[in-house]
């Protein structure tokens, strides 16, 4: 969505939300929750009403359907809460079919309650500027110190010099990403603070606005543009992943698009602060954002009768996690900070780090130690938290007045990593969030044994770069006259090799059959074939292996494993390798690949296969799934629920008469 756009679209939204009332500045605030949307002047069917062209093209490519939740609430009943009585409309939530009013007209009150459209009211906040704590963000996080001087070197070989913010982005191998041209290039991402204060005049920001990196900015809590004259925490946290100053300070991601939006009130704590993070993240997916990045989380109130148990961290029970849930299920990959709570009595994450389907960060220095305020997971119904760390300890940031300063807090490991997510998700746009989530824990180097405090650990983003490598890459393999024709493709840039194993029905490894080099430029996808002959004499199944090594350098030397297929020589081969020729495998088609479990199989043949069999295997070789069926004559579909099998990478293999007639791979996400 353009800027000007985007602009339009808020100040819309304001004189809408205000529509001629002023706002009580002593009223309590409450949450109105509606029954229904129905006689709505909105439409599923035009979606365009209602979500911008990026929300639209995400739903598209990731095969999100358009639901009731997309809906907005409907005016009507806006407008019948103003006219009840003395009544500021403050907000209204699609998601939550809810709208955040400010009264203290008990008249009117009533006389909401009554409506037949609404289902309950409940208080969210008192009065504005009750508050008991003047200034949040200062306690359990450090307080601005000067840099030290630092002993690391700019690697000459690397495409940016980062200054003293290097250490923080090369302990994820992040400067790889980089020099290979993933910067954030194309990805929107949504910063969600209590204010962004002097960002728009802040020196390490002079490149973004120059390449008209920012998109919006709009205030939750005043209901306007204005975020530059808010607090300093988000400029702070903001930094970690835009600042652009080539030898002074560079980011994890400083060449993404930006939206700063304030969702949080400095001077208090109250669950209106979750619910203005809840109408930030129904912004950000119907303006198409990517990824929200968010340093705010929730566990005590300035009334305590709104503070939460452990119990309450399963994921499901407070509001912003909710939402945050609700965020990832329409596409965004949700960032947000673990929480400063290891050292307290409180000790564990916060809202909304609980939330299932959201990365939380935790904190370590600048070795990877892990800080010790670093929030303790697991949530209270038993999953691994956090989902990964970052440096937040010592954590290079900018200061409103755009000095290089350090901080402390996991408030500064999430944007970091946000940034570099950003980064990978460029290089794989065909992949959801959730993929990228997955390839980021899986990147850990706690992965395998989990922690409660370091979770899965310090993700390396070329470990996580060869996750989604291997999620995206096709290997095939097929025979005649006694040779395997070997095909596949993956995404390379120059530099990088694939290795092709083979492992013969006598051997018990495999050995090196062929290495190829890609010269081409650009990280891109390209294809590749081998035929291979093998000896005299063979019979039986043979097994080949791929890997692609992404980096072939002697200290960063890395590869991955593909995937791995098998052929099944007769004993025709066995004399000569010009006998009776193997037949050749027909093509199965898969859709969707990736996918969830509901898949269709397609066979173009104009042959009747009455005795086929689907035999699913898993990356060890073991059969999982079996399915006999009947082929008609000409083309044929043929559903398949394999909902029931854990996520990773498969092997279809068809058989006609007991003879293979068709292999495929398949990743189950």
């Amino acid at each position: 969505m353009k800027q000007h756009s985007i602009r339009i679209f808020l100040l819309a939204w304001a004189v809408t939300t205000l529509h001629a009332l002023a706002p009580a500045q002593n009223a309590s605030r409450r949450l109105i929750y509606f029954t229904d949307k129905n006689n709505s002047p909105y439409s599923i069917a035009q979606p365009g009403n209602f979500l911008g062209p990026r929300a639209l093209e995400r739903r598209q490519r990731f095969n999100i359907l358009t639901d009731s939740l997309d809906l907005p609430v409907n005016p009507a009943y806006l407008d019948s809460l103003t006219t009840a009585g003395a009544v500021t409309l403050l907000g209204w939530s699609r998601w939550l079919n809810a709208a955040l009013i400010q009264t203290t007209d008990a008249a009117a009150l009533v006389k909401i309650n009554s409506f037949p459209f609404v289902a309950r009211s409940e208080p969210i906040a008192a009065r504005t500027g009750s508050g008991r704590r003047p200034d949040k963000f200062q306690r359990p996080e450090a307080p601005l110190l000067p840099v030290p001087g630092s002993t690391l070197r700019s690697n000459q070989a690397d495409v940016f010099d980062y200054g003293p913010s290097g250490n923080q982005i090369r302990i994820h191998n992040g400067q790889f990403l980089h020099n290979l041209g993933a910067r954030g290039q194309g990805l929107h991402l949504a910063f969600f603070d209590a204010g962004f204060n002097a960002f728009h005049s802040n020196r390490f920001f002079d490149s973004a606005r120059a390449r008209n990196q920012f998109k919006a900015t709009w205030d939750f809590v005043q209901r306007n543009e204005q975020v530059s004259e808010d607090h300093p925490h988000g400029t702070n946290c903001f930094s970690v992943t835009a600042a652009y100053v080539p030898g002074v300070f560079v980011g994890s991601s400083p060449e993404s698009n930006y939206y700063l939006l304030r969702t949080e009130e400095a001077a208090t704590e109250y669950p209106v602060e979750e619910f203005w993070w809840g109408m930030g993240a129904e912004y950000a997916d119907s303006a198409g954002v990517d990824i929200i990045s968010s340093s705010l989380g929730y566990t005590t109130f300035d009334d305590p009768v709104y503070d939460y148990t452990y119990a309450s961290l399963n994921g499901r029970t407070t509001l912003i996690s909710r939402m945050a849930a609700l965020a990832a299920r329409k596409g965004l990959l949700v960032v947000t900070s673990a929480g400063n709570e290891g050292g307290s009595s409180w000790n564990y994450i916060s809202a909304p780090a609980d939330a299932d389907s959201v990365l939380a960060v935790g904190a370590v220095n600048g070795s990877g130690t892990i800080a010790a305020f670093s929030s303790f997971g697991p949530t209270s119904d038993g999953r691994v938290k956090p989902d990964a760390l970052s440096v937040g300890l010592g954590t290079i940031i900018s200061t409103s007045g755009g000095t290089v300063t350090t901080s402390s807090g996991t408030s500064f490991a999430a944007p970091n990593l946000a940034g570099l997510a950003a980064c990978l998700w460029q290089l794989f746009p065909e992949v959801n969030n959730i993929s990228v989530l997955q390839a980021i824990r899986q990147a850990g180097d706690r992965f395998s044994v989990p922690h409660p405090q370091y979770g899965y650990g310090l993700p390396d983003m070329k470990r996580a770069m060869g996750q989604l490598l291997r999620k995206t890459a096709g290997v095939e393999a097929t025979a005649n006259n006694c040779t395997s024709n070997l095909r596949w493709s993956s995404k390379d840039a120059a530099g990088m090799q694939y290795i092709l194993e083979r492992r013969l029905p006598q051997e018990t490894a495999y050995h090196t059959l062929h290495v190829r080099t890609s010269t081409t430029t650009g990280f891109e996808r390209r294809w590749y074939t081998y035929d291979d002959t093998p000896p005299a004499g063979t019979t039986g199944t043979i097994w080949y292996r791929l890997r692609q090594v992404v980096d072939t350098s002697n200290t960063g030397f890395f590869s991955e494993l593909l995937d791995s297929v098998s052929l099944i020589f007769p004993a025709a081969c066995s004399t000569t390798n010009n006998g009776n020729p193997i037949t050749v495998e027909k093509q199965l088609a898969l859709y969707p690949n990736p996918g969830r479990g509901h898949v269709q199989l397609r066979l173009d043949d104009p042959a009747m296969m009455p005795r086929m069999e689907l035999v699913v295997f898993n990356t060890l070789g073991q059969p999982v799934y079996r399915m006999r069926f009947a082929k008609p004559a000409g083309h044929f579909v043929l559903p398949l629920q394999l909902n029931h099998l854990p996520s990773g990478r498969y092997q279809l293999q068809v058989f006609n008469d007991n003879r293979r007639y068709s292999t495929a791979s398949w990743i189950k996400e």
